[in-house]
């Protein structure tokens, strides 16, 4: 670590509650276990405070949305969850379900019904549909991307999977367009395509030789499969490269959510510096379960003299704690002073541990009023490791 002065980084609250008062998409990112569920809920019923008609949608097939909210469950289609909102705003939840969502788009894409009927019946595409890798990510930009063309909504908070996923979530529409524009997919277009009949005869024997491998029918349901989808790619393409700009646009924000652990600090890094690489600022940090900070212990209570005394016994004691606890708020300090001068000028929201755990609107409301309303100094190490 570095032993040269740190320089303290303002925490205005107002950056952060603009997020939700302004802002169109809200994007909470974080490695897994760092509260970032809890930090994109806040986030909405915070905007649902201001008045705003605000939806909160999570990637994470794990229930941790539902409990925050205090919900039984969540579906793929946005609930309304009740609220004593003033002025009034709407607070509205769902969890992806990424094959529904498939289904959704395949239907919004078809020709008609039946093209429609040949792709959700077709073995392949129900295999893929829910296990392709990739699929359950761009599905969520899918489902990020109708959200906001939906008129009931004018904020969306994203809860995107632990850190290394959610990168695979910004990559999504890349990743799409590629595999549109790859060779294989291509050939297995080949057959279905007028145009390219005359070199069906090489694309059927390269379909032979896969055949010998996987199986006919593997193959068969491939190439039925994308002889269903011709005409739709398009579509596809078009949405992603949409995807792509919306998250770049200024209605676009990126909360960066971290623990003070070396661990989810150095995950949090890592996704700073990748974000920073595809271009994409981040607008806030936000760092939760925080020790309370008690500042020094007194000089006189641990003097020689104050030793001499009656209650030093117990008294030192509470006082080995106190340093205890002291130690541990500084060491996070350091941890994370390296990730807000990753970030900075982006402003810096401190959660501390809170008494119980966050379980309904009440717990929620709590953590906003750290998120929304934190101007303490955070210390910054830019040489500290």
């Amino acid at each position: 670590m570095s032993s040269a002065q740190p320089a303290p980084v303002e925490t205005p609250a107002s950056a952060i509650v603009e997020l939700a008062r302004d802002r169109a998409i809200v994007v909470c990112c974080g490695s897994g276990g760092v509260g970032k569920t809890t930090t994109a809920a806040a986030i909405a019923v915070e905007g649902a405070r201001l008045g705003r008609k605000a939806c909160v949608v999570t990637i994470d097939p794990a229930k941790r949305l539902a409990d925050a909210l205090g919900l039984a469950s969540l579906t793929n289609q946005p609930g309304l969850v009740r609220g004593d909102w003033d002025p009034p705003g709407e607070l509205w939840a769902l969890m992806l379900d990424t094959k529904s969502t498939f289904d959704d788009l395949v239907a919004r894409y078809a020709d008609g019904p039946d093209q429609a009927k040949g792709i959700l019946t077709n073995r392949l595409y129900r295999n893929i549909s829910g296990a392709l890798s990739g699929t359950q990510e761009y599905m969520a930009m899918e489902k990020l991307f109708e959200l906001h063309d939906d008129a009931r909504f004018d904020l969306i908070v994203v809860d995107t999977p632990p850190t290394r996923n959610a990168l695979d979530f910004l990559d999504a529409p890349r990743r799409l367009t590629r595999f549109l524009d790859n060779r294989v997919f291509r050939v297995l277009m080949m057959p279905t395509r007028a145009y390219l009949r005359a070199v069906s005869v090489a694309t059927q024997a390269f379909l032979r030789t896969v055949s010998k491998v996987v199986g006919s029918e593997v193959v068969k349901d491939a190439v039925d499969f994308f002889a269903a989808f011709e005409g739709m790619e398009q579509g596809f393409r078009n949405r992603a490269q949409r995807v792509l700009e919306l998250l770049s646009e200024p209605e676009t924000a990126f909360v960066l959510v971290a623990a003070p652990r070396k661990d989810a600090v150095g995950e949090a890094l890592y996704f700073a510096r990748r974000l920073q690489e595809s271009s994409i600022t981040i607008q806030a940090l936000v760092v939760n379960r925080l020790h309370p900070r008690f500042g020094r212990v007194p000089s006189v209570l641990t003097s020689p003299s104050a030793a001499a005394q009656p209650a030093a016994a117990p008294l030192a004691a509470l006082l080995g704690n106190l340093k205890e606890l002291v130690d541990i708020a500084e060491r996070e300090e350091q941890y994370f002073g390296t990730l807000a001068a990753q970030v900075a000028p982006a402003p810096v929201a401190r959660v501390p541990f809170l008494s119980d755990d966050v379980h309904d609107l009440h717990g929620l409301t709590e953590v906003g009023r750290y998120l929304f309303a934190n101007d303490g100094p955070v210390v910054a190490s830019p040489d500290s490791s």
